[in-house]
């Protein structure tokens, strides 16, 4: 494959610090962990949201979730991307993707609730459905104590977090509520492994389908791999119909193994007849929604998601 140069620049650059580490299949998920944080430190920071940032717990399934708010500059109150990391629900957390909502508070002059959902092993499927759920409803529900404008919500994320938030589409759709956008960058929707891209991109950069299967193995739990993998709430795109969902903004990556099924996501979407916007980032792989600060293929696809935002938040 061929990738861009920046990019390419980039890769080779943490292929060469990291060549004497084990392959993340053979990392314990705290070691994985680590290096997901280490990783986002090189990518670099973001820019300070003009009205803060602030740290706290809301209710969830459990007890309590712990998020983080990014406001805008100026009175509330504020239209609202309720955001789930990525990390293959077993790694990433509040500071992996700091930046990334960081610059999206920035651009789309909105507020940012990420939510640090639980992960696998501990909690395996479906906690992090269970936890974003519940975030959803709080923001719909009591959003508007802390400035938000409940009236103007998306939901967002990237890989796995573009699971979860493809799955509240669904979820918000059967519940009433209104949401403006799902938001999903190079999201896994479809578990079943039947698209060219996991054999064309098998080996990555950035995510390979090794990996992918560490990911999952955790995260299925104690349930049967084929029982949750058929499950919509992991595999978004069996769910009964798509009718009636958020419209969406979907971005896919030629060099992601993730790739086909975002890509069919796209297309059931928009034969359900949900408004859709969908960018396929050419030489870029995985990750890239990270890599703002190192190559101008992060830069575009940030835009294009506060563009989004935007659009939709009017």
């Amino acid at each position: 494959m061929t990738l861009q140069p920046d990019t390419q620049a980039f890769i080779e650059m943490v292929e060469a610090a990291n060549a004497d580490a084990p392959p993340r299949s053979e990392q314990s998920p705290e070691d994985a962990r680590n290096g997901y944080q280490a990783l986002a430190h090189i990518l670099g920071p973001g820019p300070e949201p003009g009205g803060g940032i602030e740290d706290f717990q809301i209710p969830g399934p459990t007890g309590q979730t712990p998020v983080r708010i990014y406001r805008p500059q100026g009175e509330g109150p504020h239209p609202t991307l309720t955001f789930f990391h990525g990390g293959g629900f077993v790694v990433g957390d509040l500071e992996t993707h700091d930046k990334e909502c960081r610059l999206l508070c920035e651009k789309a002059n909105c507020l940012v609730l990420a939510v640090d959902y639980r992960l696998a092993p501990e909690a395996p499927f479906p906690a992090a459905v269970e936890d974003a759920w519940s975030a959803v409803q709080w923001v719909v529900d009591h959003g508007a104590e802390i400035g938000i404008d409940t009236t103007r919500v998306a939901v967002g994320g990237d890989s796995a977090g573009g699971n979860l938030a493809a799955v509240m589409a669904l979820m918000a759709r059967d519940a009433g509520i209104d949401l403006r956008l799902q938001m999903l960058v190079y999201p896994a929707t479809d578990a079943s492994k039947q698209y060219d891209s996991f054999v064309e991109n098998k080996d990555g950069p950035l995510l390979t389908v090794e990996v992918i299967d560490w990911f999952w193995s955790h995260y299925v739990g104690h349930r049967t791999a084929d029982e949750t993998r058929g499950d919509w709430r992991f595999s978004p795109a069996l769910a009964a119909s798509h009718a009636g969902v958020a419209s969406a903004y979907v971005a896919t990556c030629s060099a992601d193994p993730l790739r086909d099924e975002g890509n069919a996501y796209a297309e059931l979407l928009a034969a359900a007849n949900v408004p859709v916007h969908h960018s396929t980032f050419e030489g870029e792989p995985h990750v890239l929604f990270q890599m703002f600060n190192v190559c101008d293929g992060a830069k575009t696809l940030i835009e294009e998601c506060a563009a989004a935002l935007t659009a939709a938040f009017k």
